[in-house]
């Protein structure tokens, strides 16, 4: 049995379920199994598509987001975008099987394992920081992006000599970033009527096509995954994270910048600064430890009361109008099963990721409402959502309680290969095997059973 895996970066399930339009989603539901997916902390593409890839956590990879440290200094030159990480994905454990895969902008170290394994372009695939100036534009050069995209992915996928191929569009959320304001009626700034309401809706039909498109090239006996790492939702505004420290005497610089100006720029007193941040959706804060930073300001007996006294304020946080945006706090080694590499004292998500953290200082102010003028108008949620079909499929309907982590055990288990123990987490086969074809045809009966259950669900 062959494996295709279309991942979407950013699918949001009420999108990919809810629009019966979506012709081609739909087949793939009638003919297996679909629901949402529980991401990881931080759900954000890094380090989600290498967890789903190694059945593993973001500390068990030492993965904590886009950026990491690599060693305790405070160089900017010392943080790397991807971490390389010991720990075995998916397409290494098939090749080593003498299986052979392909990969086409999926994201993964660069010096990771690539055992009869083909990788095919960067993440993302000839992709760019789009300029949010000209959204016609903007527009045009996503769908541009993704129909290059598709071009190779088809191109790739004639070739008959693959057991698992793997591609990651991440055009979903790119466009959502830029135009979610304009499709989500509880988003601040959305006006009804604009006429860019329609936008991430008809993107998501372009994707059904492309996926159709596909789907004709395959044999019949492939298992299909369509995959999103995490979700969307509108972002309501943005935490400065380092303003915040600054405030309570934690984070110390030299000088206040007159502008706006990124950490890495900061011009930091680190003899006198306790704590940092860097920030991203999930912020990931660190202490000046003595005897671990280099100029450490914190004895480390002091540490863990210091860590839970911040964590607490953290917790009860107001917005700019006296309102809990509604705050997380997690420590690294209550969340994950290993911490490795140099991990954050604290992960922090605010409004559950609904309100951005930005670790620049020079804004004057903590936290605010968000505004017109933003890039950024979307927040992943840790709710993304798959779509798992194959003949004979003995998983039907709506999976309830799927993790990320859960994906390679089920592809592994249905594919007929052994699970490694280092997997995480676990299959959604739960042992069930491939069901016997039969003569009888109840595809008209399984079609409709879809839809009530989606309309009951509220997706349609």
């Amino acid at each position: 049995m062959k494996i295709l895996v279309i991942g979407l970066e950013g699918a949001a399930p009420e999108l990919l379920f809810g629009d019966e339009r979506l012709i081609n989603l739909r087949r793939l539901m009638e003919g297996g199994c679909y629901g949402k997916l529980e991401s990881v902390i931080p759900p954000t593409a890094i380090p989600a598509w290498l967890c789903m890839a190694t059945g593993q956590d973001p500390g068990s990879l030492g993965l904590y987001g886009s950026r990491n440290r690599v060693n305790r200094s405070y160089k900017s030159e010392h943080y790397r975008d991807m971490q390389s990480t010991l720990e075995i994905p998916l397409w290494t454990q098939l090749g080593r099987q003498g299986k052979r895969s392909v990969l086409v902008g999926v994201p993964a170290p660069a010096d990771a394992r690539w055992e009869n394994t083909e990788r095919v372009g960067e993440y993302p695939v000839e992709g760019k920081d789009f300029p949010a100036s000209d959204r016609d534009q903007l527009k045009d050069e996503i769908y541009a992006a993704s129909r290059k995209h598709f071009e190779t992915i088809r191109r790739h996928l004639r070739d008959p000599g693959w057991d698992y191929f793997q591609c990651v569009e991440s055009g979903p959320d790119r466009l959502q970033q830029r135009f979610w304001q304009f499709h989500d009626p509880v988003h601040t700034l959305y006006q009804s009527g604009n006429r860019y309401e329609d936008v991430i809706r008809e993107y998501y039909l372009y994707l059904d096509d492309e996926i159709g498109k596909l789907l004709e090239l395959l044999d019949e006996d492939t298992a299909i995954l369509v995959i999103s790492e995490h979700g969307a939702q509108r972002l309501d505004g943005q935490f400065c994270i380092n303003e915040w420290l600054l405030k309570e005497g934690l984070f110390v610089l030299n000088e206040y910048p007159e502008k706006i100006t990124p950490f890495c720029n900061l011009n930091v007193n680190w003899e006198k600064t306790r704590a940092w941040s860097e920030g991203e959706y999930c912020a990931s804060i660190f202490f000046n430890v003595k005897g671990r930073e280099p100029n450490g300001t914190m004895e480390p007996v002091d540490f863990e009361a210091v860590r839970d006294e911040i964590k607490s304020r953290f917790e009860t946080l107001m917005d700019e109008e006296g309102k809990s945006p509604g705050t997380r706090v997690f420590k690294p080694e209550e969340i994950y099963k290993a911490v490795k590499g140099v991990a954050p004292d604290l992960i922090l998500q605010v409004g559950e990721d609904s309100w951005r953290t930005d670790n620049g200082v020079g804004y004057h102010s903590v936290c605010f409402r968000a505004k017109s003028g933003w890039e950024d108008r979307c927040s992943p949620t840790n709710l993304g959502c798959f779509i798992l079909a194959v003949d004979n499929n003995p998983l039907q309907g709506e999976i309830e309680d799927a993790h990320l982590l859960d994906i390679s055990p089920t592809l592994l288990e249905l594919g007929g290969y052994e699970i490694p123990r280092s997997m995480q987490g676990k299959s959604l086969m739960g042992g069930k095997k491939l069901e016997e074809a039969t003569d009888s045809d109840s595809s008209g009966d399984e079609k409709e059973t879809i839809r009530q259950r989606l309309k009951g669900l509220g997706y349609i």
